[in-house]
């Protein structure tokens, strides 16, 4: 059967996995989100046969059946997702080479790991109310802005790493269709980005009202035009023939700023305005699941999948996505010991140095497992009522990042310029 495998490498095998487990997790909390789960706990002879609101049988009191559904659930599987790779991060510190103890751990042992998260996880269902939604929600969006501000460099390296691709290519082969190709993925950006904003104001604002939303959509829009202008100045295009992916990347970081204001939905319409009601929902599983959240899921997926298996050309970045500059995950040498005696399918390539610091993976995981958590609850924390109150930090947190992301692209552009003797190839 191991023959049937494809060679590859530790590093490279543990990482998918990891990731496997947290794409896992992030199903089960979907699951736990949908309407029908509490029809199918009334199916289980014995328990929560009186719905979400019964209490389990053999427990104590504060502990019922509404934890398996809705916001509660997704909130302490996550808890135990992020707390279990909390301690990996904090015991796999400094680890340098395969050959320490710890790295077998890290390496090895999946069905006790596996043991142990369910066992973390079963447990979190056992916490009380009390302080911890909110305490947990604050811990959620302080660890999804990290989490945001690590995606930010990531995008800033992908747009540049894009750009390099096709202007080599352009130099190299046959200019004339590359250059058509930049010019067209530029123009399609643009159009994209002009779109999106046009949908903002429909959908977002009103003529007599909506005026924080207006100087959300108006301030990043003057934004993306200064980082436009910016990108093709002559000297700036000097050291980058830039294509502004930065523009479409930071209008999708908007879309998603606006929904966690303070709502109140008229008329059961799309028009979304600041308001002070708030919204109640009839059920703790009855959830919100619209476009912008699939998409903000899925991208965040491909995203953690990308940092974990992706190689970089810079050593700065390197550090960030786990990677290391001289050992590719995909070698492109093709030197590696011969394996072909045996059925060993995975290779060893750590024995000597570590491919990417597994503190640091694991801390990533961490913090993707609160973003996860605060997509799924779509940046909402529940009380006992079930109505869903906004918080005014999560607007900012989003709006915030989008603010960064374009400050930080344009910093990329324009540092060359200000330090002249540094390398930033």
């Amino acid at each position: 059967m191991c023959s049937c495998c494809p060679r590859t490498r530790n590093s490279t095998v543990t990482r998918i996995i990891y990731a496997s487990i947290l794409l896992l997790g992030t199903i089960v909390a979907c699951i736990m989100l949908s309407p029908g789960v509490d029809e199918q706990l009334k199916r289980i002879p014995g328990f929560c046969e009186d719905g979400a609101g019964s209490s389990i049988p053999g427990l104590q009191a504060d502990v019922d059946c509404q934890m398996f559904v809705g916001y509660k659930a997704v909130y302490r599987i996550c808890f135990g997702m992020s707390m279990w790779f909390l301690v990996f991060a904090v015991l796999m510190i400094n680890i340098k080479n395969s050959r320490d103890p710890r790295a077998t751990i890290h390496n090895g042992f999946w069905f006790f790991k596996c043991a142990a998260l369910v066992a973390i996880t079963t447990g979190a269902f056992y916490i009380p109310d009390g302080p911890f939604t909110y305490t947990w929600f604050v811990v959620g969006c302080v660890g999804a802005f990290c989490f945001i501000l690590i995606q930010l460099v990531l995008l800033v390296d992908f747009a540049h790493s894009w750009n390099e691709s096709w202007v080599d290519k352009m130099e190299t082969g046959n200019s004339r269709c590359w250059y058509a190709a930049l010019l067209a993925v530029t123009i399609l950006n643009y159009i994209l980005s002009c779109i999106a904003v046009v949908l903002f104001f429909v959908f977002y604002t009103k003529p007599d009202g909506c005026f924080l939303n207006k100087f959300f959509i108006s301030f990043n829009m003057l934004f993306c035009i200064v980082v436009s202008v910016v990108s093709v100045l002559h000297k700036v295009q000097v050291h980058y023939f830039s294509v502004d992916h930065s523009v479409l990347l930071s209008i999708f970081q908007q879309i998603a700023a606006p929904s966690p204001e303070p709502l109140e939905i008229e008329n059961q319409t799309a028009v979304v305005i600041i308001g002070t009601e708030e919204p109640v929902l009839t059920s703790p599983y009855l959830q919100w699941w619209d476009g912008q959240s699939i998409v903000g899921l899925a991208i965040f997926v491909l995203c953690i999948l990308y940092s974990s298996i992706r190689t970089s050309s810079t050593t700065q970045v390197n550090k960030l996505t786990m990677a290391s500059k001289d050992s590719a995950i995909l070698a492109e040498d093709g030197s590696s010991p011969d394996l072909s005696t045996g059925p060993r399918r995975v290779e060893d390539n750590e024995r000597d140095m570590v491919q990417y610091s597994y503190s640091f993976f694991h801390c990533m995981l961490f913090l993707a497992s609160l973003y996860i958590m605060m997509t799924l609850t779509n940046w909402y924390s529940p009380d006992a009522d079930y109505t869903i109150t906004s918080k005014w930090p999560a607007v900012w947190v989003k709006i915030s990042s989008c603010w960064l992301y374009l400050a930080l692209y344009t910093w990329t552009l324009v540092a060359p310029l200000i330090f002249t003797n540094r390398d930033f190839s």
